[in-house]
């Protein structure tokens, strides 16, 4: 007796005898008694699948890296706020107390001695001081400061901007990857159809032994790309959790998103959104500004600076204590310092060049990946269409080669080969899909701007 293929045509009947009905419904009631609870426990504690944002929304909560950037961000924070504390009034206040001891001579003529005096000393006082004026220096400095943590909170952004394409490549690398293993889990199904015709058509004469030798080392191709496929899914996945910055291994699924919804986006819009908004162009440009004030600051190294200050103190041997205070101002001018504020101008100056060649660079990289991106992207977006026909008419020649195979008009060659063209052209449509989604991404890291075609 033989089996009914889903196509219509008749396959052999399986060496494994089917059981007696009322085996069979024994069977199916203990397949449901057990299945339908195991079903129920999965689906109570499978977390919900989670979509790009969910993902990106994890990562940027907890990778490391972006807790470092934030942290070096909040030290040039702190150091702002350390040179604003120059410009500011000093005030600090002491007290001491100790025990003294005096001598002096003491008698007359021939009868000379010595007298001692122990007593308390006890001194107490609150002094201040103020930069009056410095040809704003002070001014400078504070300037360059924040500068420098503008620069650092645009290399936070810019790490922020790592993490997220990381994450979405990540991301689809595993959809690419899940679908990738359908495919080869197809393939072996249709591996096995193909061999079990094959073992049809020679068990009654109608084809030769090689065609079932064909067919078996086709299933065993077919078996491993499966166990390729199923490593990349698992690669995939640690891939995905090490970018989201978890210690741990994916514990949840995320969805398909893969198939793409075509964007399109000019060059020159691109290019001028890269330059307005690449957190590395803003990080570069407050280096920069950074570096000029600290050239101003060290020029007025040259000029004299004014500083005024006072102090009120008590003193004495014995409550209360006698007060006593002063007012004062400074004048303080280097004269001569073996030509070290020199050098530092020079060393500042060179920086305040380096920085600025380091923008035209970054600015050339930054047009560099920007077009690199928009051409990818229109190239991924034609593959997306050829795939497609590929795909299509791959299925129809494999539709045609089973027929005429079953029909003893084809060859098991040319089933086999059919069978390789569709899983080839699956495999190259499923590429396409992932080659835009990454383009896309790509896109959105040169240009610093969210597309909605990426946006899940």
């Amino acid at each position: 007796m033989a089996t009914a293929r889903t196509d219509g045509t008749a396959l052999p009947r399986s060496r494994f005898a089917a059981p007696t009905r009322g085996g069979m419904g024994a069977v199916i009631c203990l397949v449901v008694a057990v299945a339908v609870p195991a079903v129920e426990l999965r689906a109570q504690e499978s977390p919900p699948a989670k979509t790009l944002a969910d993902c990106i929304a994890l990562a940027l909560d907890n990778h490391p890296r972006l807790k470092a950037a934030a942290a070096t961000a909040a030290a040039g924070a702190a150091r702002a706020r350390q040179a604003l504390a120059n410009y500011l009034p000093q005030v600090s206040a002491t007290y001491s107390a100790n025990r003294r001891n005096t001598s002096a001579a003491a008698g007359t003529g021939t009868n000379l001695g010595t007298q001692a005096d122990t007593f308390n000393f006890y001194s107490t006082g609150v002094s201040f001081s103020q930069l009056l004026f410095d040809f704003g220096q002070a001014l400078h400095g504070i300037r360059a400061a924040r500068a420098n943590q503008q620069a650092l909170a645009a290399d936070a952004t810019s790490e922020r901007e790592i993490v997220i394409v990381t994450v979405k490549r990540a991301y689809f690398d595993l959809l690419a990857a899940r679908r990738l293993l359908a495919v080869a889990e197809q393939t072996v199904r249709q591996s096995q159809q193909q061999l079990e015709l094959a073992h049809g058509r020679f068990d009654v004469g109608l084809a030769p032994k090689f065609d079932v030798t064909r067919a078996q080392v086709q299933l065993a191709s077919a078996e491993l790309n499966q166990l390729t496929a199923r490593n990349n899914v698992a690669l995939a996945r640690e891939t995905l959790a090490n970018a989201l910055g978890l210690t741990g291994a994916l514990d949840f699924e995320i969805l398909d998103t893969l198939d793409a919804h075509e964007l399109h986006v000019s060059e020159s819009e691109a290019l001028a959104a890269a330059y307005d908004h690449r957190p590395e162009l803003h990080s570069l440009r407050a280096q920069q500004l950074a570096a000029t004030e600290q050239v101003a600051a060290l020029q007025t190294r040259y000029l004299p600076y004014v500083t005024g200050g006072g102090n009120y103190t008590w003193t004495g041997s014995d409550y209360p204590l006698q007060s006593s205070w002063n007012l004062g101002a400074s004048v303080n001018l280097s004269i001569f310092n073996g030509g070290l504020t020199a050098a530092q101008i020079g060393e500042a100056k060179a920086n305040l060049s380096q920085v600025q060649f380091t923008a035209e660079v970054t600015r050339q990289t930054i047009a560099l990946e920007v077009r690199q991106a928009a051409l990818n992207l229109e190239q991924a977006a034609e593959s997306i269409r050829v795939s497609e026909k590929g795909e299509q008419q791959a299925r129809e020649n494999l539709e045609l080669a089973t027929g005429r195979y079953h029909a003893g008009v084809g060859s098991i060659i040319e089933l086999t080969d059919a069978q390789a063209a569709f899983t080839s052209a699956e495999a190259s449509h499923v590429q396409s899909l992932y080659s835009y989604q990454t383009a896309v991404a790509a896109l959105e890291k040169a240009t610093a701007v969210p597309y909605t075609a990426a946006v899940r």
